[in-house]
């Protein structure tokens, strides 16, 4: 197969027929073989009748329906768990995306030989409180992740190489930083390419300002655990025995000081009242500390079943 189309949704029920038609029509203009796999993720407005409705007229439609609303990061991961295709395409289920840019993607991942296409929606027709917050996170992303040549890792309009979906995993609200996990996993080839955004035709956006927050924690997560998710005593231990030795060292010159003070018969302060000394206690109680909680990290890893889990690309 070609093609898998994967489309999470959330109370998206009057776009669905239009966009699912819109999708077919490009794929056989161009002759594909495809599948389109639509996740329903706990919508109440009738969304999921309309995915059984639409599948009687189209057998390359599949759906998946949450109980419940877990999120777009849950969404694309088991859609992505549930893909057959050579090329795997996400875009959203509002019609903002275009499936006019797929047969693009589909020839830059499998001619140009890239792991991933990120769309990037140069020209926006959202407001100004979300594209000024958006263009921040992304320069954020860039410095922290270093992936320079992205400009909106966001899009929901991306083309992977089925090897990257099935050997990554979206959780929480990672769906924002898939580039960077990608990345993190061994798939460095990573491109971009400018696609359409159109106006929203139905419903209301699904987000608010609170995804700004959460993007930015979540950011710190998939940095710090793709970076020390395998050895976190580098990390808290390096921090831990810095600030240990610090306050150690300036506790013996304190102490040191004063002595020299007593065998000189100068005058000297007491090292209790002086607020250097509880700095000093500050840092080896900090250090100790940072340096347990990497030791007892380093245990649980040890412990994980993924603990010597890699990525191959290839055996002869």
């Amino acid at each position: 197969m070609d093609i898998s189309v994967v489309v999470p949704l959330f109370n998206e029920v009057e776009s669905l027929p239009e966009l699912t038609s819109w999708i077919s029509r490009v794929m056989l203009e161009n002759r594909f073989t495809y599948e389109i796999i639509l996740v329903d993720d706990g919508s109440h407005d009738g969304s999921w009748d309309m995915i059984l409705k639409l599948q009687q007229s189209n057998p390359f439609i599949r759906g998946i329906k949450f109980r419940r609303n877990y999120g777009k990061s849950a969404a694309l991961n088991v859609g992505f768990a549930a893909t057959k295709g050579r090329v795997v395409i996400t875009m959203d289920a509002d019609l903002q995306d275009s499936p006019d840019e797929i047969p693009q993607l589909y020839r830059r991942i499998t001619e140009d030989n890239y792991d991933l296409i990120s769309g990037w929606k140069a020209k926006r027709y959202d407001p100004i409180t979300k594209t000024i917050p958006t263009k921040l996170f992304n320069a954020a992303t860039r410095r922290m992740s270093g992936i320079k040549n992205l400009h909106d890792f966001n899009c929901g309009l991306k083309a992977y190489r089925s090897a990257v979906v099935k050997n990554i995993e979206v959780y929480g609200e990672m769906h924002r930083y898939i580039p960077v996990i990608a990345k993190w996993a061994g798939f460095t080839k990573i491109g971009e390419q400018i696609v359409e955004h159109r106006a929203r035709k139905y419903g209301k956006t699904k987000f608010g300002m609170s995804r700004f927050v959460n993007g930015f924690l979540d950011l710190l997560s998939i940095f710090f655990v793709g970076k020390f998710g395998k050895r976190p005593m580098h990390f808290f231990g390096s921090f831990g025995v810095l600030s240990f030795f610090t306050g150690l060292i300036i506790a013996i010159w304190m102490i040191c000081e004063k002595l020299y003070s007593i065998a000189h018969n100068q005058h000297y302060r007491d090292i209790t009242t002086q607020p250097l000394f509880y700095i000093a206690l500050v840092a080896i109680i900090v250090g100790s500390q940072m340096f347990l909680t990497g030791f007892v990290a380093e245990l649980v890893s040890r412990s994980s079943h993924d603990r010597n889990h890699y990525q191959v690309e290839e055996t002869i």
